[in-house]
């Protein structure tokens, strides 16, 4: 499409839209300003570079598709090109594991903010701000159990290695003058029948409370339930359930991953019965495929209710979006757009919803017409209003940016 043709969809876009009450320039300004956080691990399969291993216990990247990223520099160059072809404002989010180690090898109780310095000042130049995860995953002492182990001395690993990445982003946080969000995720948990579930969590509990209890002003701590892990799918230490009470009590963002729950489940139920309990939400936004899986996330019935779940509890200001899954199987760059353009779409028909109207039928009992405004904004011309979005952030629009990928890949990955 010509630029002519993408301005005038839009003004006839915009006239619909405003039939409805709807204001896209509104819409627009706020999904420029909503920040969405990239996950480095999509680059390189959460291999990190600490000791250049495929992931392990309870979690791995399938696929081997060429031109992963073997080091920092590539990373951070597949990155930049991610970001060359996305309208908006970004955060980039990264594990332990991604730190800048010179070569030598530093265990996890040992971790310090100097090996993320370089990180800090990468993240400055783009004017981006860094999110970060503790990572307890794909190391001798990981096992079945970490932070819920009854072995004190594994356990005490565990907990020294939490408190530190907390530290580093503390450092983060401070550098950019922006709270650093910090995620939890432990992969605890047993393959088979459980008999001591509740003393598993009474450690974890305890191992919570014990690295939370240092107060550090420039981050913000979140807790990662999930359902099961490789391995360990009979049970799970850090479940629904326990992160929603203990993050409920303790006041603590609870982290809530789309990948994280079965296919049938409607995720964005959780949204606002966790809102009215829990500080703020950390959302990662991920694809469940049949089982407990991180696919690319895509613009579908779970991504699109999970949005406007938020934007109808008007709490954007309470949740923090990043994205969350590794697809070794397609071209990766391509995974990172596909995946950030389906969240953006999401949220930009959240923002675009009649909602004075729908809430007025909706006081009002008239649910035949509330059914039939929700059908028939599904084809209100959504893309139109997109495609000037990212006309507007001069970059590609709609299926052009495929042949950025596809060039990339010939003069780049194709040579790793």
């Amino acid at each position: 499409m010509t630029t002519k043709q993408i301005q005038q969809n839009y003004e006839i876009a915009r006239e619909r839209y405003a039939a409805l009450g709807v204001d896209t320039d509104k819409a627009l300004e706020t999904l420029q300003h909503t920040p969405i956080s990239l996950h480095c691990w999509q680059a390189d399969d959460v291999v990190g570079f600490e000791r250049g291993e495929a992931a392990s216990g309870g979690i791995q990247a399938t696929g081997n598709y060429p031109g992963r990223a073997r080091n920092i520099d590539e990373l951070r160059q597949d990155v930049d090109k991610v970001l060359s072809l996305l309208g908006g404002t970004f955060r980039f989010n990264l594990h332990e594991t991604y730190g800048e180690f010179g070569g030598k090898f530093v265990d996890r109780d040992q971790v310090e903010p100097k090996y993320f310095e370089g990180w800090i000042q990468w993240a400055k130049e783009r004017h981006m701000s860094l999110d970060f995860n503790s990572t307890s995953f794909s190391h001798p002492k990981s096992g079945s159990l970490t932070l819920a182990n009854p072995d004190k001395e594994i356990r005490d690993f565990w907990i020294e290695h939490t408190k530190r990445c907390r530290r580093i982003a503390d450092a983060m946080g401070k550098a950019q003058g922006d709270p650093c969000i910090m995620n939890i995720w432990i992969h605890d948990g047993s393959k088979d029948l459980t008999v001591e579930k509740y003393r598993y969590r009474e450690i974890l509990k305890n191992s919570l409370d014990d690295i939370l209890a240092e107060k550090l002003p420039n981050m913000k701590d979140c807790l990662e339930a999930k359902l099961f892990g490789i391995g360990l799918e009979a049970y799970t230490v850090g479940s629904h359930d326990f992160y929603a009470g203990y993050c409920s009590k303790n006041n603590v963002i609870y982290t809530l991953d789309t990948g994280h729950y079965e296919p049938t489940e409607n995720v964005s139920d959780a949204v606002s019965s966790l809102l009215l309990f829990v500080p703020e939400l950390m959302l990662h936004v991920s694809r469940p495929m049949h089982w407990d899986s991180d696919h690319v996330t895509l613009f579908d019935d779970n991504t699109r209710n999970l949005f406007a779940e938020l934007v109808r509890a008007n709490a954007l200001d309470r949740a923090h979006i990043g994205l969350d899954y590794f697809d070794a199987s397609i071209n990766r760059i391509g995974a990172y757009i596909i995946g950030v353009r389906a969240a953006q779409k999401s949220l930009l028909q959240a923002l675009l919803e009649p909602l004075p109207k729908l809430r007025q039928y909706e006081d009002e009992g008239r649910f035949f017409e509330r059914l039939a405004l929700l059908e028939e904004e599904k084809t209100l011309p959504l893309g139109a209003v997109y495609d000037y979005y990212n006309l507007k952030n001069n970059v590609p629009v709609a299926e052009d940016y495929l042949a950025d990928v596809e060039q990339y890949e010939k003069d780049v990955l194709s040579k790793r």
